[in-house]
């Protein structure tokens, strides 16, 4: 299990990054729009001054479980370990074990 404080923290970030997506989008957008290099650097200057931790990227996928922040598969939102002991029981439709 993660620590709660980087669960926490990991929510944060995720809150920021919805809080100033629009923001974020449409400074971007406005940087391709606009033709001169000093609009584009004033733009820039903007975008520099959202907080570091609104910025997509620096989000991480944790598993919806125990909170690892590896080896997370998407389509489940579980850590591997998890998947497995998951689809061992039975408890994922449409997931089987491998057997050959």
């Amino acid at each position: 299990m993660a620590r709660k404080s980087l669960i926490q923290r990991e929510k944060k970030r995720k809150k920021l990054e919805q809080k100033y997506h629009l923001i974020r989008r449409s400074s971007k957008k406005e940087i391709r729009k606009v033709p001169s290099l000093s609009d584009k650097w004033e733009i820039h200057g903007k975008l520099e001054s959202l907080p570091r931790n609104s910025a997509p990227t620096r989000l991480h996928r944790r598993c919806f479980a125990t909170g690892r922040p590896r080896a997370n598969y998407r389509d489940f939102g579980l850590s591997g370990h998890i998947l497995r002991e998951m689809v061992n029981a039975c408890l994922l439709p449409g997931a089987t074990r491998s057997s050959w």
